[in-house]
């Protein structure tokens, strides 16, 4: 059996009884880093584990020779070295291959960056798009900023420390009035999660923090289109879609009332003019 094993993302406290049980019961942990993972395992005292590297450049590889080993009965331990293998770290690949294997896979929940900074950071947590890490290559870079902020749902992104300023800068050419949150050293001494606008931020972003290790989670607000902006047409449009996925008109309304931040009887007046 595989497991997916939550490790903290900081604080070494932040780890499951569960998760502790299941290093302690595998015959085998994969770790993205033998390093890190020694530390979690030598502070729980857990000893004697056999361990094995597996990382995004030797993926494929060692998914086969884990895939083996599942097969002869053998219970292994995936972990990344923070959070939760998988979510920005190495682990689809091998997943994927148990499934078409039929071998049970068996997460165990924990500690995640993302979450943590979305929940600490006052921005709208109903509904949200998770981006991870942006391509390096500028013009990729660019044409996913433009979708972030036009998305109409919380957007999450990570960021290492010698790109964050130049990512908050290039957010501000597009929108400098944006409500945003960055995240850094979280669930340690010196966490901070600080939300203003795209300005204020980067103006409080200094050149101390930009040398730091970790990583930096960045919470973008929803998209909000002002209210004289929503023509009437596009109002009736998005109820009439709504109402052809087999919606009653009643919840159409009331959803695309929500989506802009509209009274439902305006809304109503709005499409019952043109019926």
């Amino acid at each position: 059996m595989l497991y997916l094993v939550a490790t903290p993302i900081g604080n070494l406290d932040d780890i499951t009884i569960r998760a502790l049980k299941i290093l302690n019961l595998v015959d085998i942990i994969a770790c993205e880093d033998t390093r890190n993972t020694l530390k979690v395992l030598n502070h729980y005292e857990i000893k004697n584990k056999k361990l094995i590297s597996y990382h995004k450049y030797n993926e494929n590889k060692i998914s086969e020779k884990i895939i083996k080993l599942l097969n002869n009965g053998t219970n292994i331990a995936l972990v990344s070295d923070a959070g939760m293998p998988c979510i920005s770290d190495p682990g689809y690949i091998l997943v994927k291959k148990c499934k078409e294997n039929g071998i049970n896979v068996v997460p165990i929940p924990g500690a995640n960056a993302a979450l943590t900074a979305l929940v600490g950071s006052g921005i709208e947590s109903y509904n949200f798009t998770f981006f991870g890490f942006l391509s390096r290559k500028k013009t990729d870079r660019n044409i996913m900023i433009n979708k972030i902020l036009k998305n109409n749902l919380t957007s999450i992104i990570y960021e290492s420390p010698h790109r964050i300023k130049n990512l908050i800068e290039e957010i501000e050419k597009i929108d400098s009035k944006r409500l945003i949150s960055v995240g850094r050293e979280l669930t340690k001494i010196h966490e901070e999660i600080i939300t203003d606008t795209v300005s204020n931020i980067k103006n409080l972003i200094s050149d101390s923090i930009l040398k730091q290790k970790g990583e930096f989670v960045l919470i973008i607000s929803p998209h909000r289109i002002q209210k004289e902006e929503i023509p009437n047409e596009l109002i009736i449009k998005e109820i009439d879609i709504l109402i052809k996925e087999g919606y009653k008109t009643s919840y159409a309304i009331k959803e695309v009332s929500a989506k802009y931040d509209l009274a439902k009887r305006k809304i109503y007046e709005i499409y019952h003019k043109q019926l």
